[in-house]
């Protein structure tokens, strides 16, 4: 019987995953992914999330954003985080399993924030990828729009914004539409994100409130 092959781009992706110096740098700092590395670099450039702080980190799984948001709000922050696809446990995370879209897990995520101000809303959300370009476009917009649309529910004046977006159909449309939220928007592709990627990670400063 003839061996299974893979993909070119299925080969290409699992070399680069093996060769990766971030997924390297993970395994020795305890990082649950990578993407670590993506939120350090825009806090270290923006300084958004700090001690103290609460944040909510949207489609957190498997935790990588969180595990960074923690340790900067530490000792006395918080984070809440949501996926619909479950997590492991980690230390001064409160995590919800669901569609926050959904009102039961929205009103448990609004049960968590307690009426606090939420001061940094982050967010690392993509679709699954089905191959259709267009289609994966149209569900990674789709998402970052309710990413935007909590943060503008949660968000406390003067709170700010960090979302992945994928450039593509929709996407001046949606940088738009955080300019009309937030005084100042900047776009971010820290050096973790792979060069070949159309993402970059959208940063609202000064939320304006409603």
């Amino acid at each position: 019987m003839a061996r299974p092959t893979r993909s070119k781009s299925s080969a290409r992706w699992l070399d680069e995953h093996v060769n990766d110096p971030f997924v390297k740098q993970a395994q020795v700092d305890g990082y649950r992914s990578r993407a670590s590395y993506k939120l350090l670099a825009i806090n270290d450039k923006d300084k958004l999330i700090k001690p103290g702080m609460l944040v909510m980190d949207l489609g957190s799984a498997p935790g990588g954003w969180s595990q960074v948001a923690s340790k900067l709000v530490a000792p006395k922050g918080r984070v809440i985080a949501s996926d619909i696809l479950p997590m492991d446990a980690m230390a001064d995370v409160e995590f919800i399993q669901g569609d926050f879209t959904e009102q039961e897990v929205f009103d448990r995520i609004m049960s968590a924030v307690g009426g606090a101000p939420v001061d940094v809303v982050i967010s690392d959300m993509a679709p699954n990828i089905s191959g259709v370009a267009s289609a994966d476009q149209a569900s990674s917009i789709y998402l970052v729009e309710l990413a935007l649309d909590m943060a503008c529910q949660v968000l406390k004046p003067k709170g700010s914004f960090i979302a992945k977006v994928f450039h593509g159909e929709g996407y001046e449309e949606f940088v738009k539409a955080v300019k009309e939220h937030f005084d100042t928007v900047v776009v971010r592709k820290p050096e973790a994100s792979r060069a070949r990627s159309r993402e970059v990670y959208l940063v609202g400063k000064g939320f304006r409130g409603g």
